[in-house]
This record gives C-alpha cells, structure tokens and sequence, in this order.
C-alpha cells in the first residue's frame, strides 16, 4: 500500500489532507509509538489525536522516527472542553504544540461545543488568532451541530475546514452532512465502525460476502464513496493493513443504497447538546 492509494480531499482552506487517516484515540502511550511507525509504514499518512488522549507526544516521536518528510504527514489535535475561551485556549494550543514537537499543526479542532459553558465562539476567535502565528494551519470542529456551527459563522470570520462527528451506518447523521455539505465544510466521521456493532449485521456481511471483503472495509468503503473523511481506530497491525486496503473495490448503487436503510438514529456516544 503506497501513500498515494488514498484519495487527498482539498478543504476549503486549500490544505490537502488524506481522505482516509489513522485515530489514536485510546491507545495507550506505550504501544502509540510503535503503532503509529507501523501504520506510517504502510501508507497511512495522517494521524488524529486529541490533548484529552494523553498520547501527544507519542504521535509527535512516532512521526520523528519515521524519516518521512514532516509535510507528508498530516496531524490533528484537539484542546479539551476545559481549556476553552481566552483565558485558557491560546496556553492550551502552546501545551499541545510542545507535546507533539513537530513543528505546526495541520489541523485543530474545538473537541466539543460544551453549550453549558457556552464558550466555543469565545474558542474560535482565538483559534482564527491562532492561523496568524503559522504553527496552526488549518482550523475546525468536532461534534458541532448546525446551531452550533450557525452561532461560528456569525461571529467568526474563518468557516471551520473540517466538523468531526459520530458517523457509521446506523448514525448517518443526515442533517449535519447536508449542513456541512451546503457551507464547504469537510465532513469526518469519528467512531466510523460502529464500535464493531456491525460484525453480524445482516445487510453488511450480504455485501462483505460478494466483495470477499470484511464488513469493516465495506463500511469504511461506504464512508469514502459519500465523500466522508475518515480515521478508524485500531491496535492491531493486520487491522491497520485491512482498514487502508479499500481504494481497490467499488460498492454499487444498490449495495450504498442497502447501507443508507440501515440508518436508525442511533447514537453510540454523547449528545453535543447535552454534553460539557
């Protein structure tokens, strides 16, 4: 698997990003390092990671180690629902770039809205501040909602490049997409398997079965052919080589439209609303 199997999807800022990436979320510091050398050696080249993972500094070593030109590999991190607004976000942004020691971050996100705080506006601003410096080069969002993203566009002067949802086949997440899709704004699906829930579902192992593929490469082939962004997790290397092997087969009209039914609103996370 080389690099340039995986499709670049240009955001709206201009930057180029892989469409399909590797999420560190949950893997431990001991093992983040030899994981993400593993993943970068066989084609991965994008990685996301958050402050709340603790493992900053493994994906900044890990991307040191791999001899693969800085500008090749394309990074993520997110600041926490705690260091929101201007008291706390710009020392925040300073933390996460003197972990990972890489230079500058290719893409930051708000990780949640946290409405009850109401501070993710007050966050926005610092972080168009932040495009100024040139350690930030891409700014965006996870977990925004419309209303959300409504109340950024209103006060912001920077539309988000990217919104990083919950997203797999029974949590389509219509609304947020077409929302997305209609302001220029990339849309990313964290949590893209379901949390393995769909290991035996009936309408995916059908078409797992004619492809002679896994239902995990179906669904994420399903993620790349409606144009999603996606970063699936894994601690495990043959997993690493299963998830990037799926730029070589191709879902029909009837197989994506057989996925779309499967859709049921069902959310396997927090509520944006509801949680911070």
């Amino acid at each position: 698997m080389t690099p340039n199997a995986v499709p670049q999807i240009t955001l709206n800022n201009g930057q180029s990003i892989p469409q399909l990436g590797l999420g560190v979320y949950k893997v431990s510091q001991n093992a983040a390092v030899e994981l993400i050398h593993e993943a970068i050696k066989v084609g991965y080249r994008r990685i996301d990671t958050a402050a709340l993972y603790g493992n900053e500094a493994e994906v900044g070593q890990a991307i040191r180690k791999s001899g693969i030109p800085r500008d090749e590999i394309f990074v993520t991190t997110k600041i926490w629902n705690d260091r929101q607004g201007r008291s706390h976000a710009p020392e925040a942004i300073e933390e996460s770039l003197k972990r990972l020691d890489i230079g500058h971050i290719d893409m930051l996100l708000i990780h949640w809205p946290c409405p009850t705080q109401n501070l993710f506006v007050e966050t926005w601003q610092v972080f168009e501040d932040a495009l100024g410096t040139g350690k930030i080069r891409g700014i965006g969002v996870s977990n925004f909602e419309p209303h959300h993203l409504d109340a950024l566009l209103e006060s912001g002067s920077t539309v988000p490049a990217l919104n990083q949802v919950e997203l797999h086949p029974a949590f389509q997440q219509p609304e947020v997409r077409h929302y997305n899709r209609e302001h220029g704004i990339a849309t990313e699906a964290w949590s893209p398997l379901g949390r393995g829930r769909y290991e035996d579902d009936s309408v995916l192992t059908a078409i797992a079965t004619t492809h002679e593929r896994s239902v995990a490469q179906v669904i994420l082939r399903w993620h790349i052919q409606i144009g999603n962004l996606v970063i699936p997790k894994t601690g495990n290397y043959d997993r690493l080589v299963e998830n990037i092997s799926v730029f070589d087969f191709e879902l029909s009209e009837s197989e994506m439209q057989a996925i779309a039914s499967i859709d049921a609103g069902a959310r396997t996370g927090l509520n944006p609303n509801e949680f911070g």
